[in-house]
């Protein structure tokens, strides 16, 4: 399976900047099922992005817009590939806990065993964890998928419920929010339990017999397990689903603080309004260069209210 990737960025200014740095994470990663097969970058004022590898294997590019601009527009066009998808067991064997404690007593995945900006355990977490009965029983992945299920059925969908920096307690009390919010509280329920877990952002192909909740036109969060025998394995609560070859991944991290799509800083006295778009397809050619934004007025809006939109 081929998908074609069209994502849009636009940050709009309310008075010139003399200045900006940006850093994106929007190159897909190549490992398991899933390969990059290109990725091309282009940015409005123009720039020569370079990139680096951080230190969970993610692509990064930055880049440097030294001139004077009221819009900065950063345009990512990418083509990727997807082999068949290994079959999941609908539950390991009894000993797959014992198996689990060996794989995880290398330090390789401490990151992904402990608190992190936005897993934090708390009151309202540890109340969720009793209501879930989330302890050592059954066996890991059986149990994985029950807690996928009870976080679809729990919380509800809402889009511009929370924010792009909103702390785990803002959905737990709520019950709603957006796959970011999820996302954060499954890590954090599931690192309990001795599991390592880890943020994954990315994209995911919506299908009209699928029915997700996530909206098609933004970008997606889930969780990946690392479960013996089986590597690390991708968990969907916004969508009940476990991954396959509709999920494409771009980054890895403890949280969403470690993989933002986009993070950056300009110089100036301004106010910033962030826009974005995405269009996943299957294809095996590049989307052509097409307007993803609405061409009525934006009403203005703070970047802060704005970011929600990157994820959710």
């Amino acid at each position: 399976m081929y998908y074609s990737i069209l994502h849009k960025t636009r940050f709009r200014y309310s008075a010139l900047v003399s200045e900006s740095v940006t850093e994106v994470r929007m190159s897909p990663r190549s490992e398991g099922i899933q390969r990059c097969l290109r990725f091309v970058l282009n940015t409005e004022p123009h720039s020569v992005p370079s990139n680096y590898v951080d230190c969970y294997g993610n692509t990064v590019h930055h880049f440097d817009v030294p001139a004077a601009h009221r819009q900065l527009m950063i345009t990512a066009e990418t083509v990727v590939v997807f082999a068949e998808p290994p079959p999941i067991p609908q539950q390991l064997d009894t000993d797959a806990w014992q198996r689990l404690d060996t794989l995880t007593m290398s330090a390789d995945h401490w990151d992904f065993l402990t608190p992190s900006t936005f897993t934090h355990p708390t009151p309202l977490l540890d109340q969720l964890a009793r209501e879930f009965e989330v302890r050592r029983r059954d066996d890991p992945l059986g149990l994985l998928r029950e807690l996928t299920s009870r976080m679809y059925a729990t919380f509800a969908y809402a889009p511009q419920t929370t924010r792009v920096d909103s702390p785990i307690d803002e959905a737990l009390e709520a019950r709603r929010g957006v796959c970011q919010d999820f996302a954060h509280i499954m890590i954090a329920l599931v690192r309990s339990l001795g599991i390592p877990c880890r943020y994954v952002s990315g994209y995911l192909f919506h299908r009209r017999e699928d029915r997700d909740r996530s909206e098609e036109d933004a970008s997606h969060a889930w969780i990946e397990a690392l479960l013996p025998d089986l590597g690390w394995v991708g968990f969907d609560p916004t969508n009940n689903l476990i991954t396959a070859d509709r999920h494409i991944r771009t980054a890895v991290g403890r949280d969403y603080a470690d993989v933002p799509p986009t993070k950056g800083v300009f110089k100036g006295k301004a106010e910033s309004e962030l826009d974005v778009g995405v269009k996943v397809v299957p294809t095996e050619m590049l989307l052509p260069d097409e307007d993803l934004f609405p061409p009525e007025p934006i009403p203005a809006a703070s970047l802060s209210q704005q970011q929600m939109q990157q994820q959710q």
